[in-house]
């Protein structure tokens, strides 16, 4: 196993853990010993080992001498576990291989510096663009405080997001609403509008048998709800969106999925707090102009002003198509290679 194929393995290893570590980054790392066995490891839920302490254990005392590969830099500091940099000290590890360094205070280059201190070989930058795209959420709480903001939609192909009289439940099939489930449980907050709570009453859990109980997202709502309400417990926040985020981010949520209604909706796209669109079409037509569009509130008055993103991702599910999009920006790579971050 070369450099390149160990690092693509440690990304599959952290897209496996991705909705059980948080607020913890979710990290893979690989050992490859000087007889070229090779020992893996995946970070554990929040009490339990780094990704590198797991495969150091697996590996043992052959690990002496060898290379370990990690996506993201190893912890130099006591948190709820011990500082990994102790346990690649102690395991003797030759040489190290970092995909991306960890912007977090507590981190941010000190894994690094006290690695090559103690005579180990280090490299970094192994296939960064990928650990950054799987890692963005993560690195976007830590570089600025604010987690990340999905905004997840559902439509027919003519763009109606809810009939006239209200109702959109079912726009999309069980294999679309099933992956919003996966979505949710990706997700340390599930936020939606007090006019969703009145109209649909949604529960906003996750509903999948290998997520435990308490591993349900935090629910926000925007204004107030009734104590009956089956949202309940949740947190009822309102003003300022940019304030909203700031208090989820000091709550420690890493990553907030926005839920509707469209107001909602309209609300964070304009004013630019969307980092990721992930838009439901079901392959369904209303049929005229009365439909409920997807983002409620005034638009782009001309062609000229339209809002323009890119695509990050497109899959059939089931019947329906989920299309990933993000708005145009410099602060991370233009392609996602899908295995690595789902």
């Amino acid at each position: 196993m070369d450099d390149v194929e160990a690092m693509q393995r440690a990304l599959e290893l952290a897209g496996s853990v991705r909705a059980v570590t948080s607020p913890n980054p979710w990290v893979g790392s690989v050992v490859a010993t000087p007889g070229g066995e090779i020992f893996e490891g995946a970070t554990a839920p929040p009490g339990g080992p780094h990704a590198e302490v797991a495969a150091l254990a697996e590996a043992g005392a052959r690990a002496r001498g060898g290379t370990l590969y990690a996506t993201l830099e190893p912890c130099a500091h006591h948190g709820r576990t011990p500082p990994c940099v102790e346990a690649i000290l102690a395991a003797g590890i030759a040489r190290v291989v970092i995909a991306t360094g960890d912007p977090d205070p507590h981190v941010a280059g000190r894994g690094l510096a006290q690695l090559r201190a103690a005579g180990i070989t280090v490299d970094v930058g192994l296939l960064a663009d990928r650990a950054e795209r799987q890692l963005a959420p993560y690195l976007k709480h830590r570089r600025t405080g604010r987690p990340w903001v999905v905004l997840k939609l559902a439509a027919t192909l003519d763009g109606g997001s809810a009939a006239p009289d209200g109702t959109s439940r079912w726009i999309t099939g069980p294999t679309a609403r099933a992956d919003v489930h996966r979505l949710r449980a990706e997700s340390d907050a599930v936020l939606v509008g007090a006019g969703t709570v009145r109209s649909d009453d949604p529960e906003l859990t996750v509903r999948r048998p290998d997520v435990a109980a308490d591993r349900q997202p935090l629910r926000v709502v925007l204004g107030r709800v009734a104590p009956e309400a089956r949202v309940q417990p949740c947190l009822e926040l309102d003003g300022d969106l940019g304030e909203v985020l700031d208090t989820l981010g000091g709550k420690g949520v890493i990553q907030v999925l926005v839920e509707g209604g469209a107001t909602v909706a309209g609300a964070f796209h304009r004013a630019g707090l969307v980092d990721r669109y992930v838009v439901y079409l079901a392959p369904a037509l209303f049929g005229g102009e009365d439909a409920r569009g997807l983002l409620a509130g005034p638009g782009a008055a001309t062609v000229g002003d339209l809002w323009r993103g890119r695509m990050v991702d497109v899959q059939p599910l089931g019947d329906d198509l989920r299309i990933d999009f993000e708005g145009l920006r410099d602060d991370l790579p233009n392609l996602e290679d899908r295995g690595a971050a789902s």
